[in-house]
Formats: structure tokens, C-alpha cells, sequence
């Protein structure tokens, strides 16, 4: 039991860090696995591959560079809100151990791709709050606060997936306060 919460830990702390960047959280997972830091579903062992490392890390490496080109940034987050929910259902399967496929395609989609999806759309919007505040010049802080964040949060949801929980929960805390902040109230 222990050990299904603690996957199922990690699983959400890796789907909120896809919700900042998309490809990072993988790679992170995929150098988890190669280095048997962590033992993934025996369906999605390939991840821990010496081919998918290559591939993951490289896409890692264009997304970063790719958000810190005015116009692509922007264009990114555009395609970047699906792709965070599949990929956060795709880690979320990936790690969560010792439950039914039912139950465990179930927390995938709703607490994986549903969290990365909430994360990933709240992102885009600082995006476009920034382009539209400082003319685009104020990007560029965004994206490295977000990759820093992904990787933080990668790094928590792979070592201490208890913590890495409770970040995820402080962040959708802190985007539903925002969201409630900027929502027009009814009269």
C-alpha cells in the first residue's frame, strides 16, 4: 500500500511538472528508470532506454530553447495544453504500481493529465499576461521560472514524492486563489 501512494505520489508530481514543461518531466523519468532509481510499469520500461533517454533529452533540451524565442513561446503553449495532458497521463500510468488497470487509467487521466492540463493552461496565461504587460520582454523571466519549476519539482517527484505532493497541491492552491482574483464576480 505504502508503496502504490508513494507511485502514485510521483506520478502527480511529475504530471504538474509537465504542466510547466512538457518534455522535461520525462526525460527526468526516463534517467530514473536508466539508472534504476526508479522501476516503471513493465509496459512503459522502454522509457528507461538508452534510445529514449537520447530522444528525451534532446527534446528536452529544443522545448527549453524553443520558449525563449519571442512568437514560438506563445505558439508553444497554443499545442503545449494537450500534449501536457497526455504526457501527464502517461507518466502518472507509467509509475503508478500495484492497482487495476481500471483504477489506475482512471487516476491517470483525471489526477495525472487533469493536473498537468490545469498547470499548463494556467502557464499559458502568464504567458500571454507577460507578452501583452511588457511587450514580450518579460518572457523570457517566465520561461526560466517555469523550467526551473519543472525541474524542481522532477527532482522532488522522483526523490521525495511525498513533498513533491504537497508542492503540487501549494501550486494549484495558489492558481486557484489567482484564478478567483481575477475572475469577474457575479452581481
Amino acid at each position: 500500500m505504502t508503496e502504490t501512494l508513494i507511485s502514485i505520489f510521483l506520478g502527480i508530481g511529475l504530471a504538474a511538472s509537465v504542466g510547466f514543461r512538457v518534455f522535461l518531466p520525462l526525460f527526468a523519468l526516463s534517467l530514473a528508470s536508466y539508472f534504476n532509481i526508479w522501476e516503471l510499469n513493465s509496459s512503459w520500461v522502454w522509457i528507461g532506454s538508452l534510445t529514449a533517454v537520447i530522444t528525451l533529452g534532446v527534446a528536452t533540451f529544443i522545448e527549453i530553447l524553443a520558449y525563449y524565442i519571442p512568437v514560438v513561446d506563445n505558439s508553444l503553449d497554443t499545442i503545449a495544453i494537450p500534449l501536457a495532458a497526455i504526457a501527464g497521463t502517461a507518466v502518472m500510468v507509467s509509475t503508478v504500481a500495484d492497482l487495476s488497470p481500471v483504477i489506475t487509467w482512471a487516476l491517470a487521466i483525471i489526477a495525472g493529465g487533469g493536473t498537468a492540463a490545469t498547470i499548463k493552461s494556467a502557464a499559458g496565461a502568464s504567458r500571454v499576461t507577460s507578452t501583452v504587460s511588457t511587450a514580450g520582454f518579460g518572457n523570457p523571466l517566465v520561461s526560466t521560472v517555469e523550467t526551473g519549476t519543472s525541474i524542481v519539482m522532477s527532482i522532488f517527484s522522483i526523490f521525495l514524492p511525498i513533498i513533491a505532493f504537497v508542492l503540487v497541491i501549494f501550486v494549484l492552491f495558489i492558481i486557484f486563489k489567482l484564478y478567483k482574483k481575477i475572475k469577474p464576480s457575479k452581481p
